[in-house]
């Protein structure tokens, strides 16, 4: 038994210790730093970038004369009237718009009728299915 109460008693010793080591230390969590954000950088794709000097000179040299100074000149060139209303009807438009004399902005009301073509589909799905082509064609009341 004395094995065993020697045991115990050095396991204890070894438990006193270690808490002798941490004593304070748990209470206590490390200091953490101050964040400071690092400086805010763009990324520059072309920074390093470089050709030979002959390149650039070869390149200059292929530009026709006074080409550059065109394209200059059409980005700052006025585009014409702005917006994408056109000034006069197009030759594609509807027949059905209301005359220039009418400036109310009101138009006429269109009749409720089935869409064009319909009337097509009609026939060409009664022509196939079985019971005929005359069907539905039959005055109601």
């Amino acid at each position: 038994m004395t094995d065993k109460k020697d045991e115990i008693a050095e396991l204890r010793a070894e438990v006193a210790a270690l808490k002798a080591a941490l004593s304070g230390k748990e209470d206590k969590p490390p200091p953490k730093k101050e964040f400071v954000p690092q400086p805010y950088e763009p990324i520059d794709w072309t920074a390093r970038m470089s050709m030979p000097r002959s390149a650039i000179e070869a390149m200059v040299a292929a530009e026709p004369r006074g080409f550059m100074a065109g394209v200059v000149h059409d980005n700052r060139a006025p585009t014409g009237r702005p917006g994408m209303i056109p000034n006069s009807p197009s030759a594609g438009s509807n027949s059905d718009t209301p005359d220039s004399s009418n400036k109310s902005g009101w138009r006429g009301a269109t009749p409720i009728s089935p869409p064009p073509g319909i009337e097509l589909i009609d026939r060409a799905v009664n022509a196939a299915l079985p019971h005929g082509p005359e069907w539905g064609k039959e005055k109601k009341g």
